[in-house]
């Protein structure tokens, strides 16, 4: 069961008790991402999460990471489209420790301009690296096709432009319009007991600044091609096709549709493409849910050669799929592999707490495992049927990354 609490100033607390483990892992989350940005400050969320690392004015960066080694623990950040975490696991025992470290990053980071410079130069290295891997790249490069003039378009890490005007001042100016306690969840899951909710609020119950700012409207999918050349081996592909927000009912028909499509070694996509027409030795499908909108992606790597029957065939998978449906072979197996994963799920505090917490942020409550569980269950031949031909009968995006840089007319469609 996890316990929900409210703060005066309105962070919410979660706090789930796991009485058999002997860690603790907990989150900031941050209603906040790329697409809060727009096309001069990209990549500024992702920025404010390097810098929080970076120091304050009690702890210097070494020290930071001194004090989360010093007791075994682990921390870590990400950035992704539409929040931020600041997260740690460390032993039961030293779960006060750890929460005030992080209440030191999040309410008292310097902003040094030395250390902001070099990090830039760091930040410049990772964005190097991604734009060297073409099989992240692609993926980027549909978001753009997909959300054409929104932000959800954006690349995370932003661009060596943008990167390059950034100071203190800018970095500031977001934390105080998107960091808002409004905005905030602190998500516990482990060894703990209830009275850490107390010890959360001591830490966080004087942070107060305005109200986050109106949200944006929803994005609207754009089925755009974009085509990068690049000297590479293989062809990289993707398709994009509108998806659902993640607080929509065909979300659980949606997972059982895809894990059949591509999520699993048994998947349809996986068995043609890969184990009987050899074209790819990477070939998958996963959708991704956002508050408003969604996307499904499907993603091959196939020799520049074989791109056009890559891609052929991947529709035409598609197409048989929407035509005909899934088996009741593949709705069972389609069905137990997800909830497998999700009980598997249930093993790590780490997973726990960051489900509570995307739950809270994404849906507004807790949806346990059991209502999940009875949710897949439930799902028919004709549930997953009706959600395929909704997600596919309408136009797809498209993005390839080849030694060519040409846009194959067997995927414009």
């Amino acid at each position: 069961m996890v316990i929900k609490h409210r703060c005066a100033n309105g962070i919410r607390i979660l706090l789930e008790k796991i009485p058999y483990v002997r860690s603790v892992s907990m989150g900031i989350w941050v209603g906040t991402g790329s697409r809060y940005e727009n096309v001069s400050n990209n990549g500024i969320s992702h920025f404010i999460e390097h810098m929080l690392f970076k120091g304050t004015k009690t702890r210097s960066a070494r020290e930071i990471a001194e004090a989360f080694d010093r007791i075994g623990g682990q921390v870590n950040a990400f950035t992704s489209k539409e929040c931020t975490c600041y997260y740690a696991k460390v032993m039961d025992s030293d779960a006060p420790y750890a929460l005030t470290i992080l209440a030191d990053m999040l309410f008292h980071s310097r902003f040094d301009r030395g250390e902001l410079e070099k990090e830039k130069q760091v930040i410049g290295e990772e964005i190097k690296m991604y734009e060297d891997s073409p099989d992240d790249l692609v993926h980027d490069l549909l978001s753009a096709a997909s959300f054409a003039h929104h932000p959800l378009g954006y690349p995370i890490l932003g661009t060596k432009k943008t990167l390059a005007d950034f100071g203190p001042d800018d970095l500031k100016k977001h934390m105080h319009t998107h960091y808002t306690p409004d905005n905030i969840v602190v998500s516990v899951a482990g060894r703990v007991n209830e009275d850490f909710i107390q010890t959360v609020e001591d830490i966080f119950m004087d942070y107060k600044v305005p109200e986050a700012e109106e949200r944006q409207p929803a994005p609207s999918f754009s089925p755009g091609k974009i085509a990068r050349k690049k000297e590479t081996e293989q062809a990289h592909v993707c398709f994009g096709f509108e998806g659902v927000p993640s607080s929509d009912e065909a979300m659980v028909p949606l997972m059982v549709l895809n894990n059949a499509l591509g999520g699993s070694m048994s998947s349809r996509l996986f068995q043609k493409i890969r184990e009987e027409l050899s074209l790819a030795y990477s070939v998958f499908s996963f959708h991704t849910a956002f508050k408003d909108s969604g996307l499904l992606t499907i993603y091959g790597a196939a020799a520049a050669g074989k791109v056009e029957e890559l891609g052929k065939s991947i529709l035409h998978i598609i197409d048989e799929l929407t035509k005909k449906g899934l088996t009741d072979k593949e709705l069972e197996s389609s069905k137990a592999q997800i909830k497998g994963s999700i009980l598997f799920g249930l093993e790590s505090t780490n997973s726990r707490m960051g489900q509570n917490a995307k739950n809270e942020m994404y849906l507004g409550r807790e949806l346990s495992i059991d209502e999940m569980i009875k949710k897949i269950d439930t799902v028919t031949l004709n549930d997953v049927q009706r959600v395929a031909k909704l997600i596919f009968s309408g136009p797809y995006s498209c993005s390839i990354v080849s030694p060519t840089g040409e846009m194959p007319a067997a995927l414009i469609g």
